[in-house]
């Protein structure tokens, strides 16, 4: 079993070095090229593998600390090292902190391990004030944090929020930015007339089956969002069930990377597909669709041009919101290089540039500027987002990658703030080129649906951050697929053959489905990849004479069709159906099309690869969740079972996470019975 991260609010108090976990003594073998810094983080109690630990490495010869987190099994590793200096590695895990020096000789690996109690019972306070005035405008000019501090907000009576927070032992995790959500004592700092909880979330319909010989047309926008699974762990981390619609199927299932084929020269995209038995429903079939862009090397992605538009009014005040935010985009800071450019607007009450563009050589300046982030006020999005987007544009960087990158809880409370507004606000600025990310933070106010509106319309993609390592998968893993688009607008159209499918459903995609004559019309906006990003459609079959029960969603009975059906037989032959795809360049208006033909027997679920039978445990925990109405057999149980058995080459631990996860879920008692 893997341990999660330490149950306590983070209290740095340097305990001294620790000691190697038996058995793995600290050892100097002169071996590799370039000096490596590896070890593994146990619990000094349990002997149990920590996964998720915050680990800094801080050189002499190197001017800036790096950071990473321990994996599923606890492991960590710094690689290009420099050697012949000390360097000392510091462990943050629950509300310990250890460090350990290091003497690394040229050319050298060194394992450091670390044994370590996170439950050690060392607090701290944490003093978070906000405290909104009246209003007047930042908009335009670049301001301190001071004086951004003391914009007046009209109409506001002047309220202070002092709040003095002490960490405690049911805290979830820990303020190094690993999730804190839930965290008994720490509540968020909000106005007293704001209710407890104001999430919000767009009401989700499942799919039906569609009988194919009356439709066989299946229209939808890719996604490459993750954010509800982010957020889906965040409720379990707690210890509750998440709300129906807070579960996004399809993102559940994109959260994890595949291994697809990629794509060849003339195409941006790759198209792969697998058929086998579907383990819920022993007359389906479960269809795979996976799509994938080719990778960027990191010496290859083009300079960057990012303006950061935090959220600091103070709805972000507790710490799962702005703390972790600053934490995460300390992550980033790591990773720029003397071509990128970073600007930071904040937004409150007023918004105001605290960061003018700056080289991202420049390190200390833009840490500095990130330090001095404190939140308090309303909420004037709309007003960080035009100064965001005027920003991005007079840096603008061609051939390069220009983006707005919106962090926030979702809370628009001043000047535009229907979502109509704010999404034809958005529509109008994309059309300069400038891409639009959102990354959700903290729990109570989160505007799940608003803010993946907004990352859909912008060309962007949403991702909420619960915890450092997922802003490091986001932020740093994952930097080019997020950040570098190679195609936009990717639409799928998946014609059926009514020969051998008598009925489908899509899982999942329920916000993200068009109409059939949409995929011709360029103007229809979709989703959009970037590089090295795969999205994966999972479609459940009813073949032909298969018995099945399902009732088809059926329109009427049509007259002509059943003569189609015996042409169609005589042209298609084995083919179950053909995936078109239709995407545009970054650049371009007009989209291109190009479809594969999917022909084959289908496999058994325990003979498939791992990576369709991985798709569909998630599927199926997703299912179980939502409380499907066509979920069949699948439950937790199930869904563990399939998973379990195709980890694969899981390197960084992300699906014995999972595992985890579904195993936590099942301990839950909730509001909706779970199917075991």
């Amino acid at each position: 079993m893997r341990l999660p991260i330490g149950p306590t609010l983070l209290t740095l108090a340097l305990l001294g070095s620790a000691v190697a976990e038996p058995n793995e003594a600290t050892a100097t073998m002169a071996a590799a090229a370039e000096g490596t810094i590896s070890g593994v983080v146990t619990h000094a109690k349990t002997k149990e593998r920590i996964a998720g630990a915050l680990v800094i490495l801080q050189c002499a010869s190197e001017p800036q600390p790096r950071e990473t987190t321990t994996n599923a099994n606890g492991l960590y590793a710094f690689r290009n090292v420099p050697g012949g200096g000390n360097c000392t590695v510091q462990v943050l895990v629950g509300k310990a902190d250890l460090s350990k020096v290091v003497s690394l000789p040229a050319s050298a690996k060194f394992r450091a391990n670390f044994s370590v109690d996170p439950d050690d019972e060392l607090r701290r306070k944490i003093v978070v004030k906000a405290q909104p005035v009246e209003q007047k405008t930042a908009v335009g000019r670049t301001v301190s944090m001071e004086e951004f501090r003391n914009i007046p907000i009209g109409g506001s009576t002047s309220r202070d929020f002092t709040q003095v927070v002490e960490s405690s032992a049911t805290a979830s995790r820990d303020a190094a930015g690993i999730s804190l959500a839930g965290t008994t004592g720490v509540p968020n700092i909000r106005d007293a007339s704001e209710p407890a909880n104001r999430e919000g979330y767009a009401h989700i319909d499942d799919n039906p089956f569609i009988a194919a010989l009356e439709r066989p047309l299946s229209t939808f926008a890719a996604d490459v969002d993750t954010a509800s699974y982010a957020n889906v762990r965040r409720f379990i981390a707690q210890g509750r069930l998440p709300p129906a619609d807070a579960v996004r199927v399809e993102e559940l299932i994109n959260y994890f990377s595949y291994d697809y084929v990629t794509p060849s020269r003339d195409k941006p995209i790759a198209v792969n597909w697998e058929l086998a038995s579907c383990p819920w429903d022993e007359e389906h079939l479960i269809a795979r669709i996976g799509l994938q862009t080719k990778p960027i090397a990191a010496k290859r992605v083009p300079p960057r041009n990012l303006v950061f538009l935090l959220d600091v009014s103070g709805s972000m005040s507790s710490p799962d919101k702005l703390p972790l935010l600053k934490r995460a985009m300390g992550l980033l800071v790591n990773n720029l290089r003397p071509e990128d450019r970073v600007s930071i607007v904040v937004y409150a009450g007023a918004a105001g540039t605290v960061l003018a563009p700056t080289g991202g050589d420049d390190a200390p300046t833009i840490r500095n500027a990130i330090a001095q982030l404190e939140s308090g006020g309303s909420t004037n999005g709309a007003g960080g987002i035009r100064l965001a987007y005027q920003l991005a544009r007079e840096s603008f960087v061609r051939r390069g990658i220009n983006r707005v990158i919106l962090a926030t809880d979702g809370d628009f409370n001043v000047g535009t703030t229907s979502d109509g507004e704010l999404v034809r606000l958005i529509e109008q600025e994309r059309e300069s080129g400038v891409f639009l990310s959102v990354l959700g933070f903290g729990q109570g106010n989160l505007q799940d649906a608003k803010m993946e509106q907004l990352a859909d319309k912008g060309n962007g993609n949403y991702a909420y951050i619960d915890d450092l390592a997922e802003a490091r998968k986001v932020l740093v893993e994952e930097a080019g697929a997020t950040l570098v688009t190679v195609a936009k607008d990717v639409k799928l159209q998946v014609e059926f053959n009514p020969t051998k499918v008598a009925g489908y459903r899509l899982i999942g995609y329920e916000n993200r489905l068009l109409a059939d004559e949409d995929f011709d019309d360029d103007k229809k906006d979709a989703g959009d990849m970037g590089a090295g990003h795969s999205v994966t459609a999972l479609y459940e079959l009813v073949p032909v004479g298969s018995g099945s029960s399902v009732k088809l969603r059926r329109s009427r009975k049509l007259r002509y069709q059943r003569a189609r059906a015996r042409a169609i037989e005589r042209d298609a032959g084995d083919e179950w159906m053909t995936v078109a795809i239709r995407y545009k360049a970054p650049d371009a208006r007009r989209s291109k099309r190009f479809e594969v033909p999917m022909a084959g027997r289908p496999n058994t679920m325990q003979s498939a690869s791992d990576d369709l039978r991985f798709a569909t445990a998630v599927a199926a925990y997703g299912m179980v969740l939502r409380d499907d109405e066509h979920r069949g057999q699948a439950s937790l149980r199930m869904a563990k079972r399939l998973a379990e058995g195709a980890q694969g080459d899981d390197d960084r631990g992300y699906r014995a996470a999972f595992v985890d996860m579904v195993e936590q879920t099942a301990r839950i008692e909730g509001p909706r019975r779970r199917r075991d």
